[in-house]
């Protein structure tokens, strides 16, 4: 294979190759609509008209109707600038020598193209992120298993009708036995779906005609055969007609749903109300939905990883003494070589039950079928939204999704900052965040080379900026005079004050820590130390002193055992004004718990008080800190 000096090296998806070459087509048929017949004749001024041509969408004159997104310009630069990338494989036509299309600025900074250029995918907003993961959870662990027996059910219903025999001439009395037996067991007949209603009327039925949304497909099949012909009709009409009054028409699905458990836990509901064929199928569907969206959202995993997840490609692990491990077999698309590298996930329980209960919902399917396939996640979560913000979602309980975009690539950014940003993330009410961090650093062990090696890249460069964005504002707080609390306090203020003495001789004036790339630097090595505890900050600059590890007797350890922090007696923690709610949470529910205490309970009530006269001194000595401190001087000044 030959290779050029500025040629790709990425391997290429077959849906991106083909939309390079058909932005290459119409790059080629536009300089030939402006009579340039020559790759050599190409110079900056077509560049420029061609892009301003495509940037808009037209109407049929050729006026600019809507201005295209910057990522659609980006393809459209991209496709002229490769042909000078591989101009040495033209032997016919090419560019002239030494020409580059825009003086050899990349595509993203020709067509504006912020979210090529800088890579910023926002995380799903958290009024949309909470709502929606919890009613995913709830299909899956609550609707999934009724979904999954009515659609059985549904499917087996039509393997069995297409087994039955066609026939042309037909035994009235079997028909007119199914219509008796209906009337005896006051038993209605099913009815038809919505569209086959709308087919019929088409057909020339009358709106009024009292058989009109009868199924009599399931008369014929209830009888024995496969299909209801119309002309039977002209024999049958009147003892149907007599017998639909008798005992009606209704959906012939779920009329004995079993109860279930509010999503918002205000008592029990059917899991559905009565449902016609179409129906089940719908909500098959988005069942399927949301075991996507919680296997994306729990694991990371990209959309080309999720499409080439197969049926039976989940297993469990069980060491003796361990716990079960939750393991996914899939390929890793992005970057690879055509057809994709097979990987392996470790995930938490709630993604294998999901993947569980979306190979349940294809039980025609073989184990080697896609489990997910193609999918388009900006089509799909629309319907889910709705259903959950419908008559069926509220009745079930469940909280309202807002409008807003949810994207694959959102909902790993959500993923990834979530977990650096524990324990106070989003997912902290609904799913255990040290979990799934255990199940991606497990994963990362066993194949440190996978695709889970790349997300804990990705929360590792979150906890840097969280890190440093905590020390910002810490920082900031203390030039306020907001000076923190705490056994390591005095360390940290030396810290800033040794800070704002090297701006001093700088010179600077009072830069902001947000901007100044010369204080970031600074604060960097010491942001690196910063480990977030519950109600505190864990400085772990020097581990001999780490009261932590001196309790567990492993004071060489590099990592603080929060489990084990007692962030009044550490000399490398800090409390600040942040920390007080859970403080004064904590303090509300010792004298609730003094309070029910009884005069007997003497060693019990003498813990809780010494715990609650912590708690309080604590909460004190934040606002002391707040309050009382003087304002250091202003670097610069």
């Amino acid at each position: 294979m030959r290779r050029f000096a500025h040629a790709y090296r990425t391997p290429r998806n077959l849906l991106t190759c083909k939309n390079r070459l058909e932005q290459m087509r119409r790059w080629f048929n536009w300089l030939t609509f402006r009579g340039v017949t020559q790759l050599s004749q190409v110079g900056d001024q077509h560049c420029a008209e061609h892009l301003e041509h495509r940037s808009y969408r037209r109407d049929s004159y050729g006026h600019p109707i809507a201005a295209l997104s910057a990522t659609t310009r980006c393809q459209v630069a991209v496709a002229v600038i490769e042909i000078a990338l591989y101009g040495e494989l033209f032997t016919a036509d090419r560019y002239r020598p030494g020409f580059k299309p825009w003086a050899g600025r990349n595509a993203a900074t020709v067509s504006h193209n912020r979210s090529q250029a800088e890579n910023k995918t926002p995380p799903v907003p958290a009024e949309i992120f909470q709502p929606m993961l919890t009613a995913a959870l709830y299909f899956v662990d609550v609707l999934g298993p009724h979904i999954t027996a009515a659609e059985q059910t549904r499917l087996a219903e039509i393997r069995q009708a297409n087994l039955l025999p066609t026939v042309r001439s037909v035994d009235d009395d079997r028909l007119m036995a199914v219509v008796r037996r209906h009337v005896e067991e006051k038993r209605p007949f099913d009815a038809l779906p919505d569209d086959h209603v709308h087919r019929r009327l088409r057909q020339g039925w009358r709106p009024d005609d009292p058989l009109l949304a009868v199924n009599l497909n399931r008369i014929a099949q209830a009888a024995g055969y496969r299909q209801f012909y119309g002309r039977w009709l002209r024999t049958l009409r009147s003892p149907i007609e007599a017998a639909a009054a008798a005992v009606g028409v209704h959906s012939g699905w779920a009329h004995d749903a079993a109860m279930v458990i509010r999503a918002d836990g205000a008592g029990e509901v059917p899991w559905t109300l009565p449902l016609r064929a179409r129906g089940i199928r719908d909500l098959t569907n988005l069942a399927r939905t949301a075991c996507l969206l919680v296997t994306a959202a729990l694991s990371g995993m990209r959309s080309g990883e999720l499409m080439e997840l197969r049926r039976d490609d989940h297993y469990s692990t069980a060491n003796r003494g361990e716990p079960v491990r939750c393991r996914l077999r899939s390929k890793v698309i992005k970057g690879q070589p055509l057809g994709g590298t097979h990987d392996e996930w470790v995930v938490t329980e709630e993604v294998f039950r999901a993947v569980d209960l979306a190979g349940e919902l294809r039980p025609d399917d073989g184990p080697e079928a896609l489990l997910f396939g193609r999918f388009q996640l900006d089509w799909l979560y629309p319907k889910l939204r709705r259903w959950v913000n419908g008559p069926e979602g509220q009745r079930l309980g469940l909280a309202p999704i807002p409008d807003g975009p949810v994207t694959m690539r959102m909902l790993r950014r959500t993923l990834a900052m979530e977990l650096a940003y524990r324990p106070g993330g989003l997912l902290a009410a609904k799913v255990h965040l040290k979990h799934i961090s255990v199940a991606t650093t497990e994963g990362y062990a066993s194949r440190p080379g996978g695709a889970q090696a790349k997300l804990l890249t990705e929360i590792g460069k979150e906890e840097e900026e969280r890190n440093l964005t905590l020390l910002a504002q810490a920082y900031e707080d203390y030039q306020r005079g907001v000076r923190p609390a705490g056994p390591g306090a005095r360390d940290l203020v030396d810290f800033f004050d040794t800070v704002d003495g090297k701006l001093a001789i700088r010179d600077a004036g009072a830069p902001k820590l947000t901007s100044d790339r010369a204080v970031r630097n600074l604060m960097m090595k010491r942001a690196a130390t910063l480990h977030l505890g519950a109600a505190n900050y864990c400085w772990f600059s020097d581990p001999s002193r780490a009261l932590c590890l001196k309790l567990a007797g492993t004071p060489t350890a590099d990592k603080p055992l929060a489990g084990m922090c007692d962030s009044t007696r550490c000399p490398q923690a800090t409390h600040h004004p942040c920390h007080r709610p859970v403080w004064d949470g904590q303090a509300r529910t010792l004298k609730v718990l003094l309070g029910g205490l009884s005069r007997r309970q003497k060693t019990e009530r003498d813990r809780l008080e010494a715990e609650l006269t912590r708690v309080e001194t604590v909460i004190t000595d934040i606002d002391a800190a707040a309050s009382t401190a003087p304002a250091p001087r202003q670097s610069g000044s």
